[in-house]
């Protein structure tokens, strides 16, 4: 008979398996959210593109595949300094770490306009090492996009730039020392005067009164004689 088919038996306590009850299960175990902290708490992110990143093994002569995540370009928030970061997607493993320098020059990987290469001292393995990069991203936007703003942050980071920024500050910080002392002391001056003003009224009438009594001395009998 059907209802002792093997399968159909099979069917029917899967459906009831399936079926909602409606009961409340409690978790065995509660995780509580973790603060995850990567280092980047200090910093902006002026750039955060999708991309695949390469690293040049002189030895093997050939590239080979350091991992496809975020690349990241991260501004300090006090020093000002921007550095390059890519992990990856999956692992979150650093595959590239360092700064961008006034030195730092980004080229058009010759025949991909999707691709771009670098130099740089780069510190993600825990030491420093000098590493040629290329990296390359899912559109030709992209890529012009990280090209230029790496050179503008390359620029921004010039020393000479630094100099005149400080020194604009300084001069921007004399001119209102100057206009401040300047202000005080016409304050000074202006002060000074108005207190000198009732002093010069309240001699005129005490000369006033010295006239009057020398009129009377002069105008009195024993004057004449």
């Amino acid at each position: 008979m059907a209802i002792n088919d093997p399968e159909h038996r099979e069917e029917e306590e899967a459906a009831a398996e399936d079926e909602d009850t409606g009961a409340q299960v409690a978790p065995i175990v509660r995780l509580e959210a973790v603060e995850v902290i990567n280092g980047e708490e200090d910093e902006d992110a002026i750039l955060d593109l999708k991309s695949k990143l390469y690293r040049f093994d002189k030895d093997g002569n050939q590239w080979k595949e350091r991992g496809a995540g975020t690349v990241k370009l991260l501004k300090h928030k006090e020093t000002g300094k921007v550095r390059l970061v890519m992990r990856q997607s999956k692992t979150l493993k650093i595959c590239a770490n360092h700064l961008v320098l006034p030195t730092t020059s980004v080229q058009e990987h010759a025949g991909n306009d999707k691709s771009c290469v670098w130099h740089a001292a780069d510190f993600s393995d825990g030491e420093l090492k000098d590493e040629l990069f290329c990296i390359r991203f899912g559109s030709v936007d992209n890529c012009k996009k990280f090209m230029e703003t790496v050179e503008e942050v390359a620029e921004s980071q010039h020393p000479e730039k630094e100099e005149n920024k400080d020194a604009s500050d300084a001069a921007g910080l004399l001119e209102n020392l100057t206009v401040k002392d300047k202000t005080e002391e016409e304050g000074k001056e202006v002060k000074e005067a108005s207190a000198d003003a009732p002093k010069k009224e309240e001699k005129e009438p005490e000369k006033a009164a010295e006239s009057e009594d020398k009129k009377k001395e002069e105008s009195s009998p024993a004057s004449s004689t």
